[in-house]
């Protein structure tokens, strides 16, 4: 005889609780992911857990998220075992924001229509050519350990190569290779800041969504911004120095998509150097320029080693190849070294490896170039649809390049809550609140993953959601 669903509801929660996976104090997926994961209505959920709460194994408390009491071992009278979750709490790195946390869930869910990924779709992957790399690097392998600590040399060089075209002039000593910009920030964020330091950058900026420095004991302080990132004028620094440093990405910010102008750089090259204001420069979405080349690096006018240059190759190659480099004075460099070997003793050879083949040779700038063409084209077709379904509702400014159209909507519309809105229609997009932006009239849109139909289709449902929403 076929079980209820709810049954079958009852069953998944309790072979979770019975095998560990959800340890007492877990709290237990919403009734939203329940009811879309056994394709049943919200009302079946609720019968489901209401007899796991008579049981005594959940408990959930109105406006609150329901947890796991119990477990058969401890509703047996016998010892109670360890509240793992409590334990998670502990520990000194603070969690990503909850909604962050649905987001980076929500990405691996195909069924939605993805408008939030800042990577590149799966059709500008050059799949081809790169199993003709990964067969050419493992014709020539050898035996493989570890690499020294700063990253493989051939890699090195090669990014040293890379970067001179860029107008920035590092030897392979003063490059480290990281597992992609991310752990970059965190190195830095342990390994050369204060406890009590304060971190300047954009406001909105895509660290706010981040907890890596403030989990280090850092402050956020945002910064104002126009059109071509930070404004000089909104920069002050405390008076002790050695107490601040300025996080930037001045090439197609993320979310903003802003470009920061080469009279602009200058001037706050000028200004950092003068405070001794140490500068973080994101630069990981450089080379998807779309119209033409961007202004050379902050790093590029750098002459006393004040900016750290973050690089990397997921947003324009592969983010799973999990490559990125820092570059700095040796011995800052060095520091991050010995702090990279006491966490993971290396990226991964392979991938080293790969990535060095790739740039050394002309394979990554003819890539770069199809990519380019790709984005050209969907920026267009993003644009095209966003002035035909959403012009009435909101503005925005066309990016230059990288990945993301930043989207005001117009105040009379409420979009408190888009976010569930939209994905309530399978459409997954960014909130400008996990970003620090405070008015909560902004979305980030994504023309880099989404198929063309497919963003066609979110762009048009997001119209409807607005247009439906009604006026404040």
């Amino acid at each position: 005889m076929k079980k209820p669903k709810y049954q079958l509801i009852i069953d998944f929660i309790k072979e979770k609780i019975a095998t560990g996976e959800w340890a007492i104090g877990s709290p237990i997926p919403s009734q939203r992911n329940l009811a879309n994961q056994f394709e049943v209505n919200r009302s079946t959920v609720i019968t489901a857990l209401e007899e796991l709460m008579a049981e005594g194994l959940i408990e959930g408390k109105a406006g609150k998220e329901t947890i796991v009491t119990n477990n058969t071992w401890t509703l047996m009278g016998a010892k109670s075992s360890t509240n793992w979750n409590e334990n998670v709490t502990l520990g000194i790195h603070k969690p990503s924001v909850s909604m962050v946390q649905e987001i980076n869930e929500a990405e691996s869910n195909t069924n939605l229509i993805q408008l939030s990924k800042g990577e590149l779709s799966p059709e500008m992957f050059p799949l081809e050519e790169m199993k003709c790399v990964v067969q050419k690097v493992s014709n020539q392998l050898t035996t493989f350990g570890y690499e020294e600590p700063k990253g493989n040399i051939k890699l090195r060089q090669a990014i040293s190569d890379y970067l001179k075209v860029r107008g920035v002039d590092a030897s392979p000593s003063s490059i480290l290779i990281v597992s992609g910009a991310l752990q970059a920030l965190h190195l830095i964020s342990i390994g050369l800041l204060k406890r009590g330091s304060t971190v300047l950058l954009e406001m909105p900026s895509y660290l706010y969504s981040l907890t890596v420095f403030e989990s280090a004991g850092m402050e956020l302080q945002g910064l104002a911004m126009d059109n071509e990132g930070i404004l000089i004028d909104s920069i002050y620094p405390t008076k002790e120095k050695g107490k601040n440093i300025l996080y930037t990405i001045p090439t197609f910010h993320n979310p903003t998509g802003s470009l920061m102008q080469e009279e602009r750089r200058k001037k706050l090259i000028t200004y950092c150097e003068r405070e001794q204001l140490p500068v973080i420069e994101d630069d990981v979405y450089r080379d998807l320029w779309i119209d033409t080349p961007p202004p050379k690096p902050l790093k590029a006018m750098d002459h006393y080693g004040n900016v750290l240059y973050v690089g990397s190759l997921s947003k324009t190659l592969s983010p799973g190849l999990r490559i990125g480099w820092v570059v700095g004075p040796e011995s800052v460099i060095n520091r991050l070294a010995d702090l990279k070997m006491q966490s993971d003793y290396g990226s991964s050879t392979l991938s080293q490896l790969v990535a060095a083949e790739w740039l050394s040779s002309n394979s990554y700038d003819d890539h770069l170039e199809k990519v380019r063409e790709q984005l050209s084209i969907r920026r267009k077709v993003a644009l095209d649809v966003m002035d035909k379904y959403l012009s009435s509702y909101a503005t925005w400014d066309i990016p230059k390049g990288g990945l993301f159209i930043w989207v005001k909507i117009k105040p009379e519309f409420k979009v408190k809550r888009l976010f569930e809105k939209a994905l309530s229609n399978n459409i997954l997009l960014n909130p400008g609140s996990i970003y620090a932006e405070k008015t909560g009239q902004f979305i980030r849109i994504s023309y880099g993953y989404a198929s063309l139909d497919e963003m066609k289709e979110g762009i048009f449902k997001l119209s409807e959601i607005i247009k439906n929403n009604g006026r404040g």
